[in-house]
């Protein structure tokens, strides 16, 4: 059976409840982030997932992001890597995107960056490593991370250019999967937040 990487948001944060760009700032969940994700854990240690006792399990080193993992059930499994840190925002760091196009109308993050901040090219070769990795041996892998940075591997995964990334949005605490469809990487599962109902 061929890989599949599952792809697991960090739970709600202050600041993503507010819609500001958090990049490196290490913001802790709020309460309803971590009820979140102790119903993630419930639902991935359920039947069809049973608890993925075979995946290899890979965190963000944020505190959002692992705390994530943790209160799941696999922080004693995940090893933490920075090629999944969410995109450095440099100057817009903090900032809504309302606030941003205020000074820069028709601006969008997939086509003219940040100032400041981590390139589309740097996130992009991020990306692409945590795909290699995630197709390299014959065993799924679980991901815990940030918005911007997953939304730019579902792009990459399905090989296409890191822009893609603006047509597929992705809540906290949510269960995404990329596998394969007749031989072609695809989604199986975007943006699934039905644990949280």
């Amino acid at each position: 059976m061929a890989p599949r990487i599952l792809l697991a948001r960090h739970g709600q944060t202050r600041w993503s409840l507010l819609g500001k760009h958090t990049g490196r700032t290490d913001i802790p969940l709020l309460d309803e982030g971590r009820r979140g994700a102790k119903l993630l854990g419930e639902r991935l240690h359920q039947d069809p997932w049973a608890g993925l006792p075979d995946v290899e399990v890979r965190t963000s080193p944020l505190v959002r992001a692992k705390e994530t993992c943790e209160l799941a059930g696999f922080g004693d499994r995940a090893r933490e890597w920075d090629a999944l840190l969410e995109w450095d925002y440099g100057a817009y760091e903090g900032m809504t995107p309302d606030e941003i196009k205020a000074a820069r109308p028709g601006w969008l993050i997939w086509r003219d960056g940040v100032p400041e901040g981590e390139s589309l090219a740097a996130i992009t070769a991020r990306a692409d490593a945590v795909v290699e990795w995630a197709r390299s041996a014959d065993r799924d892998v679980l991901v815990f991370a940030h918005g911007h940075i997953l939304r730019t591997l579902g792009a990459r995964w399905l090989g296409y250019d890191a822009s893609f990334a603006a047509r597929i949005r992705l809540d906290p605490t949510s269960l995404s999967i990329l596998g394969w469809a007749y031989g072609e990487p695809a989604i199986e599962r975007w943006n699934d937040t039905g644990h949280l109902a």
